[in-house]
Formats: C-alpha cells, sequence, structure tokens
C-alpha cells in the first residue's frame, strides 16, 4: 500500500512539473517578435523642393530630406531608391503601394492624419508670403485685389483656400505644379505674390539674391510640423524609420545634415 500511494504521488508531482513547464513554453511562444526592417524602401517626392528634395545640375536627386532618409536607410541596412511623383497625387501613390513613404517635406495637418501615420514631427514648417523686391505688397491685407501663386494640392493652397475672407479679397488664386514655377512666374511678373513654405522660399531667395523679399510677419495658416508620412497599417515600418531618426538626432547627425543644408540647426 505505502508503494502504491508513493508512486501516486510521484505521478502527481510530476504531472504538476509538466503542467508548469508547459505553462513557461506557452508564454514564451506568446512574446511577440521584434519587427524587422524591410530590404528596401520606396520613397516618394516632389523632386523639385529644394532644399527638402530637388535635382542638381547632374540629374541628381538631392537634398536635407534625401540626406536625412540616406543615412535612416544606411543604419538600417537597407536599400532606399527615390521616386518622383506628382504632389497633387500623393495619396494615392502611397495607398496604391508604389510607394512606401513621403518624406519630403510634408506638413503634418488634421486632414491627412485621417489617412496617413505620421512619424514625430522632425522639422517646424510656415506658410509664408514672397513678394519681388519693391513690390507695394507689404502684408497680407495688401494682397486684395491681386494675383497670388500656390503648388496645387500644397498646404499653401489650404490654407489660402480655408482663409474665406483672403480667397475672396483676391483678383486671382493661380495654381502650379510645384512651387519654383510659382517663384519663376512671379519674377516674370505673371503673378504678384506667392505663398509657399517659408524653407523653400528662403533657400530660392538666397539662389536669387535681391530679387524677392519674405513677409515673414504673419503666416498664411496655422504652424505646422514635418512628418514622414506611412500608410495607416505601416505601424512596423513607421517605428522602424523612427528608431533610426531618433539616433540620428541623439548623436548629433541630424544637426549636421541641418547645418550642411541650412546653417543652422532647424531639427526638431
Amino acid at each position: 500500500m505505502k508503494k502504491l500511494v508513493s508512486l501516486a504521488l510521484s505521478a502527481v508531482v510530476a504531472c504538476g512539473l509538466m503542467a508548469g513547464c508547459g505553462g513557461t513554453q506557452k508564454k514564451e511562444a506568446a512574446k511577440p517578435a521584434a519587427p524587422a526592417a524591410p530590404k528596401k524602401i520606396v520613397v516618394g517626392l516632389d523632386d523639385n523642393f529644394p532644399p527638402m528634395g530637388f535635382k542638381d545640375k547632374d540629374n541628381n536627386i538631392v537634398g536635407f530630406d534625401i540626406d536625412m532618409a540616406k543615412e535612416a536607410a544606411k543604419r538600417l541596412g537597407i536599400k532606399i531608391e527615390f521616386k518622383p511623383i506628382d504632389w497633387s497625387s500623393k495619396e494615392a501613390e502611397l495607398k496604391s503601394k508604389r510607394i512606401d513613404c513621403l518624406w519630403n517635406g510634408l506638413d503634418i495637418t488634421p486632414e491627412r492624419q485621417k489617412n496617413m501615420l505620421f512619424s514625430k514631427p522632425y522639422m517646424v514648417a510656415k506658410q509664408l508670403i514672397f513678394v519681388p523686391t519693391g513690390s507695394p505688397i507689404k502684408s497680407q491685407a495688401d494682397l486684395k485685389g491681386k494675383t497670388v501663386g500656390v503648388q496645387s494640392a500644397s498646404s499653401a493652397e489650404s490654407n489660402v483656400e480655408n482663409d474665406k475672407a483672403l480667397k475672396g479679397s483676391l483678383k486671382e488664386l493661380k495654381k502650379y505644379s510645384d512651387c519654383i514655377a510659382a517663384m519663376m512666374d512671379m519674377e516674370a511678373g505673371r503673378c504678384d505674390a506667392i505663398v509657399t513654405d517659408e524653407i523653400l522660399g528662403r533657400y530660392y531667395m538666397g539662389k536669387k539674391q535681391g530679387k524677392f523679399v519674405c513677409l515673414d510677419a504673419k503666416p498664411v495658416g496655422p504652424v505646422v510640423d514635418y512628418g514622414i508620412a506611412f500608410r495607416k497599417e505601416d505601424t512596423a515600418l513607421m517605428e522602424t524609420i523612427q528608431k533610426a531618426m531618433d539616433e540620428m538626432k541623439k548623436d548629433g547627425t541630424a544637426k549636421k545634415i541641418s547645418m550642411k543644408w541650412f546653417n543652422a540647426d532647424l531639427v526638431k
């Protein structure tokens, strides 16, 4: 009888140990795996948006965002391709998976956040008024009865359209495929002023010394931030890129790239 009781107790203990091991194994199996970086990402951009992304004299795509994206890809050990797109169709390009993200001075707005997933902000963005040197336009109020240029599907266009008083006061709101085309048209006298991103406008002013003036007293519309946009479902990709961006800010690489293009540390 003692032997039988002893054997029964041993069996119970053994079952308990097996159950304990099984519970541990189940717990470990449920542990989520860390997301792996993709082998390649395709970045969509407007390739006529200096100094964020544009073609140099040798037709190479260069710029601040280009350098940032290349550095992030290098750290992650992935290939990167830059694909010029029609900026007015950027959300469709992303949704159709012809590109993996938009990394090109893209403003984070509530409307865009409904359809796209954004990284943390990395730079402040303002839409300002630029006029030819010697223009009688000194403030936003002076735009009344004038022809004003903006890039199609840009934050500048949205901000002017949303300001009913401003829009209604204009003679015409001319829309261009890109900001540089608008600046060139203004230089040629075909529009009186343009509303565009501060960074692009000031960069172009530097290239055309003495040609333009920036009216920076009052931005047109809200001051927002730049972010990298992804498809809503691509959380893992966004987090992977964000990790590389955070490291670049922490170790000073982002500041170095900013100094190269702006002669100032503009990275948030």
